[in-house]
């Protein structure tokens, strides 16, 4: 007998870093045991830092287009889960799934927007790789 797959959307901000390194991570360490996406609240171009951040763990995400919440609920695709990557406030802006939908939050930072050198902007989009790894290994301990 075969499992159905846990249905798992991730939400940041524009779909350009966290988002898509959490989709990433699930798929990597989560197998299929998930069907996995990702989206933005709005619409944004994946940033080559967390390109760069991932393929050092070996996780290409350089062919991954971005899309939007609004484009995922249009399409009519349903989660089981939709876990949003944003601050509180932002996360409000979240629109709500039909069907039976658990929300998560997980407060992953953004990256300030103050320029910065790349060696402290390489350093920020790392240890985000590194924070969303653990929360997706913890929160896959709990749900399989």
């Amino acid at each position: 007998m075969t499992m159905t797959p846990k249905r798992v959307l991730f939400i940041c901000t524009h779909n350009s870093a966290r988002s898509p390194m959490a989709e990433a991570w699930l798929k990597r360490i989560g197998g299929p045991a998930f069907e996995v996406e990702s989206a933005g609240l709005e619409s944004g171009t994946l940033k080559p830092l967390a390109i760069e951040v991932m393929r050092e763990v070996g996780i290409d995400l350089s062919g991954k287009t971005t899309q939007t919440v609004a484009e995922v609920l249009n399409a009519g695709r349903q989660f089981d889960y939709v876990i949003i990557l944003c601050d509180p406030q932002k996360a409000e802006r979240c629109p709500t799934f039909p069907g039976k939908v658990t929300r998560l939050y997980w407060d992953i930072p953004e990256r300030p927007k103050s320029p910065a050198p790349v060696a402290e902007q390489l350093a920020h989009v790392r240890s985000v790789r590194d924070l969303i790894k653990e929360h997706v290994e913890a929160w896959i301990a709990e749900n399989l």
